[in-house]
């Protein structure tokens, strides 16, 4: 089973303007896709696509969105119709999060963000991402979900976090099954400590199970970009459901 030539195909990537969410757009337009970047910054964004298209030689799409929002969500998959006609790759990975606080402190707004923008916002692309799929020619896409480890296990004080990501699991495979009949195929990346902005606090050390605080160790997010663009290499008829890349000694396998 060999690989597929990306050349010329359209992806999605939300959140695509900084961090992991940049690097796999990296990836993406190095591997030959023309890439769309969407986010909630215009100016985070423009900036990022002229940059990624100089670093890559790859055509790059700077299209604002809030991917919580249906409206906003329709309008950013109008664009990309009318601009290509199809699209070949959707990357849910946008996502936010808020300081770590125990559950009876939490707001209902706080509550409502991170539900709005990490599982809501997957959901609405989803499901328009499968009316654009199902409808063009050549039929079928891939839907790629930015999962996290925290898809297997919580860190401290970070119940709602922790539950979209849980409920990003049920996603994928509900999308997998849904998609079987159409050529759409879905899988999720969870990832462990990837160098980002949302990162730096683990160099000062982050709460462990146990109560103590403890340095993690964290790993470039070009490793988490090369993985997704592996996986979205793949033909339509093989699929990574799911896949961990973390960095080796972060404590996750084990007890702490």
């Amino acid at each position: 089973m060999t690989q597929t030539d990306n050349s010329g195909q359209i992806a999605l990537v939300t959140g695509g303007g900084t961090g992991v969410g940049r690097a796999i757009a990296n990836a993406l337009g190095s591997a030959g896709y023309k890439v769309v970047i969407s986010g909630r910054r215009e100016d985070v964004l423009k900036s990022a696509a002229s940059e990624l298209a100089s670093e890559t030689g790859a055509e790059f799409l700077a299209v604002s969105a809030d991917v919580g929002d249906p409206v906003s969500v329709r309008t950013l998959f109008d664009r990309i119709s009318e601009q290509y006609g199809r699209l070949d790759l959707l990357v849910n990975n946008a996502g936010i999060n808020v300081p770590n606080v125990p559950m009876e402190e939490l707001s209902f707004e706080d509550w409502n963000a991170i539900v709005a923008a990490n599982l809501t916002g997957a959901f609405l692309c989803t499901q328009q991402a499968f009316r654009l799929m199902k409808a063009q020619q050549p039929q079928g896409g891939r839907i790629i979900n930015n999962g996290s480890i925290s898809a297997t296990a919580p860190r401290p004080n970070t119940a709602p976090y922790t539950a979209t990501k849980h409920a990003i699991t049920g996603l994928t495979k509900s999308t997998a099954l849904d998609g079987r009949h159409f050529d759409i195929a879905c899988g999720q990346i969870d990832i462990g400590n990837a160098s980002t902005e949302m990162t730096r606090k683990m160099a000062k050390g982050v709460a462990q199970a146990n109560g103590e605080i403890a340095v993690e160790p964290t790993i470039d997010a070009s490793h988490i970009a090369n993985a997704v663009a592996y996986m979205a290499s793949l033909p339509l008829d093989a699929n990574v459901l799911t896949m961990t890349v973390m960095a080796t000694k972060m404590p996750f396998v084990g007890r702490g």
